[in-house]
Parts: structure tokens; sequence; C-alpha cells
């Protein structure tokens, strides 16, 4: 190797992109089990999805309070053993509650595998959530929506999902300090008893997997009552906001507004999405893109302003974000639509056009380097009811779409007219 000598450059999109293939493994109940087995070091995470998100709760905040308490306690543990049994292998369990789903997921050295499954286990089929640990869920949750209930961006993310798919459905449904006192013990349960224990759940196993992974996972969740998961769920009717327009005062203090643009947009499966993410991308989806490039760096108006497509899995919607100045919130609302309009007029030149594509391979090439990345890829689209088609057919609409079909997207996608515009001050 001459290292007088740089060595040649190769643009990002014409790199050949391959992921990883899972394998599966069905334990006696039906489960199935999605592995990769990859990596060096002796680390793995074993991560239960269950269809328990507030999709199917019939309460709002059910979901998100039955997930929570998980680890709050069950016949033989307190919520401090609990936490004490993962710590002393200094491994992490931590839970996520969704819209359609919910999580259980543990995060260990390989080598301790064996004894923290069952721990794992007592979560899921032994969960026993004490009254005076739903009462602290309650207070402090309460305190902490209190809290965020000032800050204008957290009210702009609520109120304009409400818009966008109405304010009953679960994508648009947001809880109040009253909802959170209302949560009782017996609907925790019953939720519980449904979507955990008699519920839907699939695995996801990745990392330095140990030679006797099936027999543990089969030992520890072979015989529950779990189901195998279906990815389907009740119909919800979307029912938008009639107004488009929209300007709150939240705190008559604040200096800066939180702008929020959004559009009903299709879901994964529909041909466009794949090369609606490519123009996304140029719009507002990274740091070099139009709109950081016009409202940051020329108008200085905003530290930041992107734009992306919400990662839901039944609808989906188009969103603009930003915070600004109060004297310039409308200009900036303006200078998006200015934006929007010339992506639909002129098409994007050649070098702009390789350097979007050149970000977005290599954000995908670093979303590939490890086993947990790998496995989050495949999750994604394993739950979204899609194959390794989908992965390929992603990269090669960022390497071959042209200019002239990008200009014809943001035609018929990018109109103002169609998208809710608010504003939190």
């Amino acid at each position: 190797m001459n290292r007088k000598e740089a060595p040649p450059i190769t643009e990002a999109v014409n790199f050949t992109l391959n992921l990883k293939p899972y394998e599966t493994l069905t334990l006696d109940n039906g489960l199935k089990v999605y592995t990769v087995n990859e990596g060096t070091q002796d680390i793995i995470q074993v991560e239960i999805v269950f269809s328990a998100g507030n999709w199917l709760e019939a309460t709002n905040g059910i979901a998100a309070a039955t997930n929570f308490l998980l680890k709050n306690g069950t016949t033989h543990k307190t919520a401090f053993e609990i936490n004490e049994a993962f710590e002393y292998y200094g491994a992490f369990c931590s839970r996520h509650c969704y819209n359609e789903t919910s999580t259980l997921s543990l995060h260990a050295l390989t080598k301790y595998l064996d004894r923290l499954l069952p721990v794992m286990q007592e979560l899921v089929c032994d969960s026993v959530f004490p009254a005076h640990e739903l009462e602290l869920y309650k207070q402090n949750s309460i305190q902490k929506l209190q809290v965020n209930l000032r800050n204008a961006e957290f009210v702009a993310g609520r109120l304009i999902d409400g818009y966008v798919y109405g304010e009953k459905h679960p994508y648009g449904v947001y809880t109040m300090p009253e909802t959170l006192e209302h949560l009782n013990e017996e609907e925790i349960k019953a939720f519980y008893t449904n979507h955990y224990l008699n519920g839907e759940a699939v695995l996801f196993v990745s990392g330095k997997l140990p030679g006797n992974i099936f027999e543990l996972l089969n030992r520890n969740f072979g015989s529950l009552s779990l189901r195998p998961a279906t990815f389907q769920y009740p119909h919800r009717e979307v029912n938008p906001a009639k107004e488009k327009k929209y300007r709150i005062e939240n705190d008559p203090s604040s200096v800066q507004g939180a702008i929020r643009l959004a559009r009903p947009f299709p879901s994964r499966h529909h041909p466009d999405f794949k090369k609606v993410m490519l123009l996304n991308g140029l719009f507002g989806g990274f740091f070099g893109s139009r709109l950081m490039a016009n409202i940051r760096e020329h108008k200085g108006y905003t530290y930041g302003i992107y734009s992306y497509i919400q990662n839901h899995l039944q609808q989906s919607a188009w969103l603009i974000s930003t915070e600004a100045g109060k004297e310039v919130c409308e200009a900036t609302i303006r200078e998006v639509y200015k934006e929007m309009q010339l992506l639909t007029q002129k098409p994007v030149k050649k070098d702009e056009l390789q350097l979007v594509k050149n970000y977005m391979m290599g954000t995908i090439l670093g979303d590939l380097n490890g086993p947990f990345q790998i496995m989050s890829r495949w999750k994604n689209i394993i739950l979204n009811r899609l194959d390794e088609r989908y992965f390929y057919d992603s990269v090669k609409a960022i390497k071959e779409t042209q200019a002239e079909e990008l200009m014809e997207l943001a035609q018929k996608y990018l109109r103002p007219e169609e998208f809710y515009e608010l504003i939190v001050y």
C-alpha cells in the first residue's frame, strides 16, 4: 500500500448493499423467532413484540400503563428486586408501548442469558400490578405530563396528529391528566390477560447467539399461552379535522412558536412510497436539504427544520417540523410552501440529486453495521408485513429514480392546500 496516495473514492450510490438474511425458529407453542447470529462481541438482544398497543385498548392510557408496569412487581419479586436481578449481570431490560405493538427487550452478555430469560419470562406471565406501583405511576405520569404541556413542541406534536387522523383515532388520541387519574387496576389486569398472557407475540433475537439458543427460548417461552402474531388489527376510522389552519397560544410569555405542517400519506405498501422517501430527503430529510438551506442557512429563521414520513403500520402522514421566533413563524411557513412549489416546477439538478442519493445510501450502510441494526431493519420489514424485496426495491429506488420522476411526485403530494398548518406559541 502506497500511503502517499489517497485511496480511490467510491460514491455511496455505487455500493452494493446486502441485508444479512435472518433464520427462523418455531417454539413449541407456535411462536416464531427471527434470529440474526452476527458480531464478535459476547452480547445479545432478545425482544418480544406483543400485539398490545393503544390500537387495542378500550380506555385511553391502559396499554401504556400495562406495558410500563410489567417491570414493577410479580408474585415473587418487587420492582426493586426485578431491576436488581437484571443489573447484577450487567443487563438492561426495557419496555415500550407503541400504537399497534408493545415490546419487552433484554440487552445482556450472551453467557448470562440462561439466568436472565427466566426473569424476563416472569414479567410476561406473572406480573401482578401492585396497587402502590400503579399509584406511583399515575403520580409520576401526571407530573411529567403537566410539565410537558407547557412545552410548545410537545403540544404541537399531539395536536397535529389529532388533526390528521382524528382525536379518537389511535394515532391521534392523546392523554390528559384526568385520563391518567382514572386508570384502574381492573382494566390494566384485563388488558394484560388479553394481550400478554393470552395475546399474540413474535420474538427477535440478535447478536452472538449461544449454540443452545433454541433450547433456552423454548424452555422459557415455548410453553406460554401466547399465540403467533398475525399483524392484523381491527379497522379504525380516520376522521381528520375539517379546518386546515390553526394558531394556538399555549404560553403567552414564549418567544418561539412550534410549527407543524402535515398531510395524510399512504403506507409503505403504496407504490409511490419508496421514491417519495428520496423526494423527502431532498425536501427536508437531512441537514443539506432544501428546507434547511433556505430557512436555516439563508433566512436564519430556525436552528433546524426537517420533514419526514411517520413510521406507522396502518396509515401514515408527511410532516414538516421546526421551531422559530414568534415574529417569523408565518414567514417560515411561506418559505416551506415556496420550496414545495419549486420542487413542482423544475427538476432537481444532477449534483444535488447525487448528494441526496449518496446520503441516503450511506445512512442505510450505517444502519447495517452490527447485529442489532440489521435486526432493526428486519423487524421493521416484518412488522409491516413486507419481505426482503422491500429492502432491495428501496435501494433500487434511491439509485435509479430520476429528477423528472421526483418532480411528478412533488406535483402529486406537495400541495399546500392539502397540508394541515399549525403554530403553537
